[in-house]
């Protein structure tokens, strides 16, 4: 008894590190998120004068405006007067005001101001100002006016309709999808096959072809894209069709998925028990009905696994996308238009905090959908020979 108390003792402080550690590796992921979500929402003056994390407060801005012109004076018992709105927002309250950015904090909204010029300038909390002369206006610019104020928090969709729909990401997230899907799909249905092969059928040389396709791992994708694309291309002009097509994309993901995909898939499928394909062999089901009947049904994690690495790795691939696909927008994936707007908007954090939350929702929903098969698709078989 001693011996077990002495063991909870020191597992527990082991326990309690190791919480702690996924709790800051938690904290660590998810903080960036919430504020790249965040600040997917908001103008660029809210961004570049506030954190994400205080956007749910009223934030203290700085702004530079002009009054009107002096075509819109009028003339009240011999003083001139012009008057109007700084801002269409009347959530907006004016803190202070002033001629310069240096005095633009010693004049209260409401208080009255002596400019420069001899005129009177009153400003009110709610942005209503009074310019007064008792002289005519003669200037044909605006007065320039600095001003601090409190702007509430606002949220709006603005950045999202217009990376969708005026930046054209909309049309490449559907290219997107219409390469990531087929580029999962095709190299599961493969090394779905392959798998049972390696797993349940006897055939010459099966070891050795498994050991081959295993060090297939240390081939680097680079090295094999520009063989791989002078291939197609050789067959293209055969064939009389393109190598940058959709399905030459396509092939190409299969080809560099297949080796995981039949490593993940063989090692999850040797452990499942004999004695199930040795009943379905005495009732005389073929390889075919096992395979289609007991296998894949079974093999559900393992398959969800493979399908979360792959849909990921096509869903943010840049590299062979730029090889295998064309440049023009009704090629163009999502990873290759966001590098197009760092290049065009990388000072405009809005539009690429838009671009990059558009860009992260869909494999975050097949992650989040598919992670109770993911630890166990991984896990299952590891230790089978």
């Amino acid at each position: 008894m001693m011996s077990g108390l002495r063991k909870l003792y020191l597992a527990s402080p082991l326990r309690m590190l190791t919480h702690l550690l996924l709790l800051f590796l938690v904290v660590a992921w998810t903080v960036p998120t919430l504020g790249l979500f965040i600040s997917s929402f908001r103008t660029a003056d809210s961004i570049d004068s506030t954190g994400w994390w205080t956007s749910l407060a009223e934030s203290s801005q700085n702004k530079r405006i002009r009054l009107a012109e002096a075509n819109e004076q009028q003339n009240i018992g011999g003083q001139f007067l012009i008057e109007g709105v700084l801002f269409e927002d009347e959530k907006i309250k004016i803190v202070s005001f002033g001629e310069s950015f240096k005095t633009f904090t010693d004049t209260s909204a409401g208080d009255s101001l002596t400019l420069k010029n001899g005129t009177e300038l009153i400003i009110s909390e709610d942005g209503h100002y009074q310019w007064t002369s008792d002289e005519v206006f003669m200037h044909k610019r605006g007065k320039r006016i600095f001003v601090n104020v409190l702007i509430p928090p606002t949220f709006s969709l603005d950045n999202y309709h217009y990376v969708l729909f005026s930046e054209g990401l909309g049309k490449a997230f559907l290219n997107t999808l219409t390469v990531t899907i087929p580029a999962t799909i095709i190299p599961i249905l493969f090394a779905a096959f392959a798998s049972y092969a390696f797993s349940w059928m006897q055939f010459p040389g099966r070891k050795i072809l498994f050991v081959i396709v295993v060090a297939l791992f240390v081939v680097p994708l680079q090295l094999s894209l520009i063989p791989l694309l002078s291939l197609y291309s050789s067959i293209g002009a055969y064939l009389d069709f393109s190598a940058k097509s959709y399905p030459g994309v396509w092939l190409a993901h299969t080809g560099f998925g297949l080796p995981l995909a039949i490593y993940i898939l063989r090692n999850y499928m040797i452990g499942i028990p004999r004695e199930i394909i040795q009943s379905a062999r005495v009732e005389g089901a073929s390889h075919f009905q096992i395979f289609v009947k007991l296998i894949l049904p079974l093999s559900l994690p393992a398959l969800a696994a493979f399908a979360i690495f792959q849909f990921l790795w096509v869903w943010n691939d840049l590299l062979v996308a730029m090889v295998f696909l064309g440049t023009s927008s009704d090629q163009i994936v999502m990873t290759t238009k966001l590098r197009d707007l760092m290049g065009t908007y990388g000072g405009d954090y809005e539009i690429l905090t838009a671009s990059a939350f558009v860009s992260i929702v869909v494999p975050l929903t097949v992650f989040l959908g598919l992670q109770k098969y993911f630890v166990k698709g991984l896990v299952s078989g590891s230790i089978k020979e």
